[in-house]
Protein backbone atom coordinates (compact mmCIF):
# COMPACT_ATOMS: atom_id res chain seq x y z
CA UNK A 1 0.00 0.00 0.00
CA UNK A 2 1.55 3.32 -1.08
CA UNK A 3 1.69 6.03 1.59
CA UNK A 4 2.43 9.76 1.51
CA UNK A 5 2.82 12.21 4.38
CA UNK A 6 2.78 15.95 3.68
CA UNK A 7 4.06 18.02 6.60
CA UNK A 8 4.27 21.73 7.52
CA UNK A 9 1.35 22.65 5.26
CA UNK A 10 -1.51 25.11 5.56
CA UNK A 11 -4.63 23.11 4.64
CA UNK A 12 -7.24 25.03 2.63
CA UNK A 13 -10.74 23.66 3.21
CA UNK A 14 -13.00 25.03 0.45
CA UNK A 15 -16.26 24.05 2.18
CA UNK A 16 -15.60 26.61 4.92
CA UNK A 17 -13.22 28.91 3.05
CA UNK A 18 -10.60 28.53 5.78
CA UNK A 19 -6.84 27.93 5.80
CA UNK A 20 -5.36 26.19 8.82
CA UNK A 21 -2.25 26.82 10.84
CA UNK A 22 0.66 24.51 9.89
CA UNK A 23 -0.70 20.97 9.69
CA UNK A 24 -0.12 17.58 8.10
CA UNK A 25 -2.06 15.35 5.75
CA UNK A 26 -1.59 11.60 5.44
CA UNK A 27 -2.40 9.62 2.28
CA UNK A 28 -2.77 5.85 2.01
CA UNK A 29 -3.45 3.90 -1.17
CA UNK A 30 -4.60 6.94 -3.10
CA UNK A 31 -7.01 8.24 -0.44
CA UNK A 32 -6.73 10.83 2.29
CA UNK A 33 -6.28 8.86 5.50
CA UNK A 34 -6.07 11.63 8.09
CA UNK A 35 -5.24 15.28 8.67
CA UNK A 36 -4.19 17.10 11.79
CA UNK A 37 -2.11 19.75 13.49
CA UNK A 38 0.82 19.37 15.82
CA UNK A 39 3.30 16.53 15.56
CA UNK A 40 2.68 14.42 12.43
CA UNK A 41 2.44 10.64 12.70
CA UNK A 42 5.65 8.70 12.48
CA UNK A 43 6.87 7.88 8.99
CA UNK A 44 8.00 4.33 8.35
CA UNK A 45 10.27 3.17 5.57
CA UNK A 46 7.37 2.74 3.17
CA UNK A 47 6.13 6.35 3.59
CA UNK A 48 7.20 9.18 1.32
CA UNK A 49 7.49 12.42 3.29
CA UNK A 50 6.88 15.68 1.46
CA UNK A 51 7.85 18.78 3.44
CA UNK A 52 5.55 21.57 2.25
CA UNK A 53 7.69 24.16 4.07
CA UNK A 54 4.73 26.40 4.78
CA UNK A 55 2.99 26.01 1.42
CA UNK A 56 -0.78 25.61 1.04
CA UNK A 57 -2.39 22.26 0.27
CA UNK A 58 -5.86 22.35 -1.28
CA UNK A 59 -8.00 19.88 -3.21
CA UNK A 60 -7.22 19.47 -6.89
CA UNK A 61 -9.27 21.73 -9.14
CA UNK A 62 -12.35 20.65 -11.09
CA UNK A 63 -13.26 22.11 -14.48
CA UNK A 64 -16.87 21.16 -15.17
CA UNK A 65 -17.02 22.32 -18.78
CA UNK A 66 -14.31 21.04 -21.12
CA UNK A 67 -14.20 19.59 -24.61
CA UNK A 68 -11.07 17.44 -24.68
CA UNK A 69 -11.71 16.25 -28.21
CA UNK A 70 -11.92 19.77 -29.68
CA UNK A 71 -8.24 20.57 -30.12
CA UNK A 72 -8.64 22.69 -33.27
CA UNK A 73 -11.19 25.15 -34.61
CA UNK A 74 -10.26 24.46 -38.22
CA UNK A 75 -13.28 22.32 -39.14
CA UNK A 76 -11.98 21.58 -42.63
CA UNK A 77 -8.74 20.17 -41.26
CA UNK A 78 -10.46 18.19 -38.50
CA UNK A 79 -12.70 16.49 -41.07
CA UNK A 80 -9.64 14.68 -42.44
CA UNK A 81 -8.31 13.49 -39.07
CA UNK A 82 -8.68 9.87 -38.03
CA UNK A 83 -10.27 8.87 -34.70
CA UNK A 84 -6.87 7.73 -33.46
CA UNK A 85 -5.24 11.06 -34.20
CA UNK A 86 -8.13 12.94 -32.59
CA UNK A 87 -7.79 10.86 -29.43
CA UNK A 88 -4.02 11.25 -29.14
CA UNK A 89 -4.36 15.03 -29.44
CA UNK A 90 -7.10 14.99 -26.79
CA UNK A 91 -5.03 12.96 -24.34
CA UNK A 92 -2.09 15.32 -24.83
CA UNK A 93 -4.36 18.20 -23.83
CA UNK A 94 -5.58 16.20 -20.84
CA UNK A 95 -2.02 16.02 -19.52
CA UNK A 96 -1.63 19.77 -19.89
CA UNK A 97 -4.84 20.28 -17.90
CA UNK A 98 -3.54 18.10 -15.10
CA UNK A 99 -0.28 20.05 -14.98
CA UNK A 100 -2.31 23.26 -14.59
CA UNK A 101 -3.84 21.78 -11.44
CA UNK A 102 -7.09 20.29 -12.73
CA UNK A 103 -7.29 16.80 -11.28
CA UNK A 104 -10.90 16.23 -12.45
CA UNK A 105 -12.65 17.47 -15.58
CA UNK A 106 -16.20 17.01 -16.80
CA UNK A 107 -16.36 16.69 -20.56
CA UNK A 108 -19.68 17.95 -21.92
CA UNK A 109 -19.40 16.90 -25.52
CA UNK A 110 -16.92 14.64 -27.27
CA UNK A 111 -14.91 12.49 -24.84
CA UNK A 112 -15.85 8.83 -24.61
CA UNK A 113 -15.42 5.75 -22.45
CA UNK A 114 -12.14 4.80 -24.14
CA UNK A 115 -10.50 8.09 -23.22
CA UNK A 116 -11.79 7.85 -19.64
CA UNK A 117 -10.51 4.28 -19.40
CA UNK A 118 -7.07 5.19 -20.74
CA UNK A 119 -6.73 7.92 -18.11
CA UNK A 120 -8.10 5.74 -15.30
CA UNK A 121 -5.64 2.95 -16.20
CA UNK A 122 -2.81 5.50 -16.39
CA UNK A 123 -2.07 4.64 -19.99
CA UNK A 124 -1.96 8.41 -20.41
CA UNK A 125 -1.40 11.14 -17.85
CA UNK A 126 -4.38 13.37 -17.17
CA UNK A 127 -7.23 14.29 -14.84
CA UNK A 128 -10.04 12.11 -13.61
CA UNK A 129 -12.39 12.26 -16.63
CA UNK A 130 -16.17 12.42 -16.11
CA UNK A 131 -17.58 12.15 -19.61
CA UNK A 132 -21.02 12.59 -21.09
CA UNK A 133 -20.37 11.18 -24.55
CA UNK A 134 -21.88 13.21 -27.35
CA UNK A 135 -24.27 16.07 -26.74
CA UNK A 136 -27.71 15.87 -28.35
CA UNK A 137 -28.64 18.41 -31.00
CA UNK A 138 -31.69 18.89 -33.14
CA UNK A 139 -31.28 19.23 -36.90
CA UNK A 140 -30.02 22.74 -37.51
CA UNK A 141 -29.13 23.16 -33.86
CA UNK A 142 -25.93 24.08 -32.07
CA UNK A 143 -24.42 20.66 -32.71
CA UNK A 144 -25.29 20.46 -36.42
CA UNK A 145 -22.11 21.75 -38.05
CA UNK A 146 -22.83 20.61 -41.62
CA UNK A 147 -22.17 23.23 -44.29
CA UNK A 148 -25.32 24.79 -45.72
CA UNK A 149 -24.72 23.03 -49.02
CA UNK A 150 -24.54 19.58 -47.40
CA UNK A 151 -27.92 17.84 -47.79
CA UNK A 152 -26.70 14.42 -46.70
CA UNK A 153 -28.39 12.81 -43.71
CA UNK A 154 -26.16 12.05 -40.71
CA UNK A 155 -25.54 8.33 -40.52
CA UNK A 156 -24.43 6.07 -37.70
CA UNK A 157 -22.95 8.84 -35.50
CA UNK A 158 -19.90 6.65 -35.02
CA UNK A 159 -17.17 9.23 -35.67
CA UNK A 160 -15.73 11.01 -32.61
CA UNK A 161 -17.51 14.32 -32.45
CA UNK A 162 -18.90 16.96 -30.13
CA UNK A 163 -22.58 16.10 -30.75
CA UNK A 164 -25.04 13.80 -32.46
CA UNK A 165 -28.31 14.73 -34.11
CA UNK A 166 -31.61 13.38 -32.78
CA UNK A 167 -35.05 14.71 -33.74
CA UNK A 168 -38.30 13.77 -32.05
CA UNK A 169 -39.07 12.11 -28.73
CA UNK A 170 -38.29 8.58 -29.86
CA UNK A 171 -34.98 9.54 -31.44
CA UNK A 172 -33.96 11.53 -28.36
CA UNK A 173 -34.77 8.53 -26.14
CA UNK A 174 -32.76 6.23 -28.36
CA UNK A 175 -29.77 8.57 -28.47
CA UNK A 176 -29.86 9.11 -24.70
CA UNK A 177 -30.01 5.38 -24.05
CA UNK A 178 -27.11 4.84 -26.41
CA UNK A 179 -24.91 7.42 -24.65
CA UNK A 180 -25.74 5.92 -21.26
CA UNK A 181 -25.03 2.45 -22.67
CA UNK A 182 -21.54 3.72 -23.49
CA UNK A 183 -20.95 4.92 -19.94
CA UNK A 184 -22.00 8.58 -19.99
CA UNK A 185 -22.19 10.08 -16.49
CA UNK A 186 -24.57 12.79 -17.67
CA UNK A 187 -26.35 13.85 -20.85
CA UNK A 188 -25.98 17.24 -22.48
CA UNK A 189 -28.77 18.68 -24.61
CA UNK A 190 -28.30 21.77 -26.79
CA UNK A 191 -31.25 24.11 -26.23
CA UNK A 192 -30.21 27.43 -27.79
CA UNK A 193 -27.94 28.73 -30.48
CA UNK A 194 -24.23 29.05 -29.81
CA UNK A 195 -21.18 31.11 -30.66
CA UNK A 196 -19.20 28.29 -32.27
CA UNK A 197 -22.07 26.95 -34.40
CA UNK A 198 -22.10 28.89 -37.69
CA UNK A 199 -25.73 28.63 -38.76
CA UNK A 200 -28.01 29.32 -35.76
CA UNK A 201 -28.88 32.38 -33.69
CA UNK A 202 -28.14 32.83 -30.00
CA UNK A 203 -31.80 33.66 -29.42
CA UNK A 204 -33.02 30.43 -31.04
CA UNK A 205 -34.92 27.95 -28.87
CA UNK A 206 -33.96 24.39 -29.73
CA UNK A 207 -35.79 21.18 -28.84
CA UNK A 208 -39.42 20.96 -27.75
CA UNK A 209 -40.53 20.47 -24.18
CA UNK A 210 -41.52 16.88 -24.95
CA UNK A 211 -38.07 16.11 -26.32
CA UNK A 212 -36.36 17.66 -23.27
CA UNK A 213 -38.62 15.72 -20.90
CA UNK A 214 -37.77 12.51 -22.74
CA UNK A 215 -34.06 13.16 -22.22
CA UNK A 216 -34.62 13.95 -18.54
CA UNK A 217 -36.71 10.83 -18.02
CA UNK A 218 -34.07 8.62 -19.61
CA UNK A 219 -31.37 10.23 -17.46
CA UNK A 220 -33.38 9.67 -14.30
CA UNK A 221 -34.04 6.07 -15.32
CA UNK A 222 -30.27 5.58 -15.54
CA UNK A 223 -29.61 7.47 -12.28
CA UNK A 224 -27.94 10.23 -14.29
CA UNK A 225 -28.84 13.85 -15.01
CA UNK A 226 -29.22 16.28 -17.90
CA UNK A 227 -27.25 19.46 -18.38
CA UNK A 228 -28.26 22.04 -20.97
CA UNK A 229 -26.40 24.41 -23.26
CA UNK A 230 -28.51 27.57 -23.10
CA UNK A 231 -27.97 31.33 -22.97
CA UNK A 232 -31.32 33.04 -22.59
CA UNK A 233 -34.39 32.77 -20.32
CA UNK A 234 -36.74 31.22 -22.86
CA UNK A 235 -34.49 28.19 -23.32
CA UNK A 236 -33.28 27.98 -19.71
CA UNK A 237 -36.72 28.27 -18.12
CA UNK A 238 -38.09 25.55 -20.40
CA UNK A 239 -35.17 23.31 -19.48
CA UNK A 240 -35.54 23.83 -15.72
CA UNK A 241 -39.28 23.22 -15.79
CA UNK A 242 -38.59 19.96 -17.65
CA UNK A 243 -36.21 18.77 -14.92
CA UNK A 244 -32.80 19.70 -16.28
CA UNK A 245 -30.34 19.80 -13.36
CA UNK A 246 -27.59 22.04 -14.72
CA UNK A 247 -27.27 24.96 -17.14
CA UNK A 248 -24.12 25.71 -19.13
CA UNK A 249 -23.34 29.40 -19.89
CA UNK A 250 -26.52 31.32 -18.96
CA UNK A 251 -25.07 34.70 -19.98
CA UNK A 252 -28.47 36.30 -20.63
CA UNK A 253 -30.36 35.16 -17.52
CA UNK A 254 -32.82 37.49 -15.83
CA UNK A 255 -34.18 37.69 -12.29
CA UNK A 256 -37.04 35.27 -13.00
CA UNK A 257 -34.62 32.66 -14.31
CA UNK A 258 -32.38 33.12 -11.27
CA UNK A 259 -35.39 32.50 -9.04
CA UNK A 260 -36.17 29.34 -10.99
CA UNK A 261 -32.57 28.13 -10.63
CA UNK A 262 -32.91 28.61 -6.87
CA UNK A 263 -36.33 26.97 -6.71
CA UNK A 264 -35.05 23.87 -8.52
CA UNK A 265 -31.70 23.84 -6.64
CA UNK A 266 -30.09 23.67 -10.08
CA UNK A 267 -26.48 24.40 -10.99
CA UNK A 268 -25.10 27.09 -13.29
CA UNK A 269 -21.75 26.75 -15.06
CA UNK A 270 -20.68 30.14 -16.47
CA UNK A 271 -17.82 30.02 -18.98
CA UNK A 272 -16.64 33.63 -19.23
CA UNK A 273 -13.06 32.99 -20.28
CA UNK A 274 -14.16 31.34 -23.53
CA UNK A 275 -15.60 34.60 -24.85
CA UNK A 276 -12.70 36.72 -23.63
CA UNK A 277 -10.12 34.49 -25.27
CA UNK A 278 -12.05 34.17 -28.51
CA UNK A 279 -12.33 37.94 -28.72
CA UNK A 280 -8.63 38.38 -27.89
CA UNK A 281 -7.41 36.00 -30.57
CA UNK A 282 -9.89 37.44 -33.05
CA UNK A 283 -9.75 35.79 -36.48
CA UNK A 284 -6.57 33.91 -35.57
CA UNK A 285 -8.64 31.41 -33.56
CA UNK A 286 -10.12 29.93 -36.72
CA UNK A 287 -13.79 30.49 -35.94
CA UNK A 288 -16.02 31.54 -38.85
CA UNK A 289 -17.03 35.17 -39.33
CA UNK A 290 -20.60 34.47 -38.24
CA UNK A 291 -19.38 33.46 -34.79
CA UNK A 292 -17.83 36.86 -34.04
CA UNK A 293 -21.12 38.64 -34.57
CA UNK A 294 -22.71 36.38 -31.95
CA UNK A 295 -19.78 36.66 -29.57
CA UNK A 296 -20.61 40.22 -28.55
CA UNK A 297 -24.21 39.20 -27.77
CA UNK A 298 -23.10 36.99 -24.91
CA UNK A 299 -19.70 38.36 -23.91
CA UNK A 300 -20.97 41.73 -22.71
CA UNK A 301 -23.57 40.22 -20.35
CA UNK A 302 -21.68 37.30 -18.84
CA UNK A 303 -20.03 38.99 -15.87
CA UNK A 304 -23.22 40.81 -14.83
CA UNK A 305 -25.17 37.55 -15.02
CA UNK A 306 -22.56 35.83 -12.84
CA UNK A 307 -22.71 38.61 -10.27
CA UNK A 308 -26.52 38.45 -10.05
CA UNK A 309 -26.47 34.68 -9.69
CA UNK A 310 -23.76 34.87 -7.01
CA UNK A 311 -25.62 37.47 -4.96
CA UNK A 312 -28.78 35.37 -5.13
CA UNK A 313 -27.01 32.23 -3.92
CA UNK A 314 -27.21 30.08 -7.06
CA UNK A 315 -25.08 26.91 -7.12
CA UNK A 316 -22.15 28.16 -9.24
CA UNK A 317 -19.60 25.78 -10.75
CA UNK A 318 -16.29 26.46 -12.49
CA UNK A 319 -16.16 25.90 -16.25
CA UNK A 320 -13.88 27.10 -19.04
CA UNK A 321 -15.30 25.81 -22.37
CA UNK A 322 -12.07 26.60 -24.17
CA UNK A 323 -11.51 25.06 -27.58
CA UNK A 324 -8.45 24.35 -29.67
CA UNK A 325 -5.75 27.01 -29.29
CA UNK A 326 -7.62 28.65 -26.39
CA UNK A 327 -7.01 25.83 -23.88
CA UNK A 328 -3.92 27.39 -22.23
CA UNK A 329 -6.15 30.11 -20.67
CA UNK A 330 -8.05 27.53 -18.60
CA UNK A 331 -7.05 29.09 -15.27
CA UNK A 332 -7.96 32.63 -16.27
CA UNK A 333 -11.63 31.99 -15.47
CA UNK A 334 -10.53 32.52 -11.85
CA UNK A 335 -9.37 36.04 -12.69
CA UNK A 336 -12.63 37.01 -14.35
CA UNK A 337 -14.84 35.65 -11.59
CA UNK A 338 -12.78 37.37 -8.93
CA UNK A 339 -14.08 40.68 -10.26
CA UNK A 340 -17.50 39.94 -8.75
CA UNK A 341 -16.93 37.07 -6.29
CA UNK A 342 -14.75 36.62 -3.19
CA UNK A 343 -11.81 34.27 -3.69
CA UNK A 344 -13.30 31.67 -1.35
CA UNK A 345 -16.44 31.40 -3.46
CA UNK A 346 -14.50 31.11 -6.70
CA UNK A 347 -12.36 28.33 -5.22
CA UNK A 348 -15.47 26.60 -3.91
CA UNK A 349 -16.95 26.62 -7.44
CA UNK A 350 -13.91 24.65 -8.65
CA UNK A 351 -13.87 22.20 -5.75
CA UNK A 352 -16.69 21.33 -3.34
CA UNK A 353 -19.62 22.77 -5.34
CA UNK A 354 -18.33 21.16 -8.53
CA UNK A 355 -18.07 17.86 -6.67
CA UNK A 356 -21.70 18.20 -5.64
CA UNK A 357 -22.74 18.75 -9.27
CA UNK A 358 -20.81 15.63 -10.28
CA UNK A 359 -22.46 13.72 -7.41
CA UNK A 360 -19.02 13.02 -6.00
CA UNK A 361 -19.30 14.84 -2.67
CA UNK A 362 -16.76 13.48 -0.22
CA UNK A 363 -14.83 11.91 -3.09
CA UNK A 364 -13.20 14.94 -4.74
CA UNK A 365 -12.98 18.67 -4.08
CA UNK A 366 -12.31 18.17 -0.37
CA UNK A 367 -9.54 17.35 2.10
CA UNK A 368 -11.85 15.15 4.18
CA UNK A 369 -10.54 11.70 5.14
CA UNK A 370 -11.71 9.07 2.67
CA UNK A 371 -11.60 11.37 -0.34
CA UNK A 372 -9.37 10.73 -3.34
CA UNK A 373 -5.95 12.21 -2.64
CA UNK A 374 -6.12 14.72 -5.52
CA UNK A 375 -4.14 17.65 -4.12
CA UNK A 376 -2.26 20.79 -5.06
CA UNK A 377 0.72 22.13 -3.16
CA UNK A 378 1.07 25.85 -3.88
CA UNK A 379 3.27 28.66 -2.59
CA UNK A 380 1.10 31.39 -1.09
CA UNK A 381 -2.50 31.75 0.06
CA UNK A 382 -5.14 31.44 -2.71
CA UNK A 383 -7.77 32.93 -0.39
CA UNK A 384 -5.75 36.14 -0.28
CA UNK A 385 -4.60 36.14 -3.91
CA UNK A 386 -6.07 33.98 -6.67
CA UNK A 387 -2.92 34.55 -8.73
CA UNK A 388 -1.50 31.73 -6.62
CA UNK A 389 -3.71 29.45 -8.73
CA UNK A 390 -3.60 31.26 -12.06
CA UNK A 391 0.22 31.37 -12.31
CA UNK A 392 1.26 27.74 -11.88
CA UNK A 393 4.70 28.36 -13.37
CA UNK A 394 5.43 30.49 -10.30
CA UNK A 395 3.30 29.02 -7.49
CA UNK A 396 2.37 25.38 -8.26
CA UNK A 397 4.92 23.16 -6.53
CA UNK A 398 3.27 19.77 -6.81
CA UNK A 399 0.19 18.13 -8.28
CA UNK A 400 -0.88 14.97 -6.46
CA UNK A 401 -3.27 12.68 -8.34
CA UNK A 402 -4.69 9.69 -6.44
CA UNK A 403 -1.78 9.90 -4.02
CA UNK A 404 0.92 9.99 -6.73
CA UNK A 405 3.12 13.09 -6.79
CA UNK A 406 3.74 14.36 -10.32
Amino acid sequence: MSRLLITDAHLLHPETGTRTDPAWIEVADGRIAATGTGRPPGAGQDVRVLDAAGATVLPGLIDAHVHLLVTSLDLAAVASWTPGYLTVRALAEAERMLRRGFTTVRDVGGADHGMARALAERLALGPRLIHGGKALSQTGGHGDLRPLGDDSMPCCESRPNFARIADGVDAVRRAARDEFRKGAAHLKVLLSGGVASPHDEIAAVQYSEDEIRAAVQEAENHNRYVTAHAYHPRAIDRALRAGVRCVEHGNLIDDATINLLLERDAFLVPTLIAYEQTAKLSRQSGLPESSYRKLTQVRDHGLAALEKAHRAGVNLVYGSDLLGPLHPAQLEEFTLRAQVQPAADVIRSATSTAARLLRMEGEIGTLAPGAHADLLVVDGDPLADLAVLTRPERHLRHVVKAGAVL
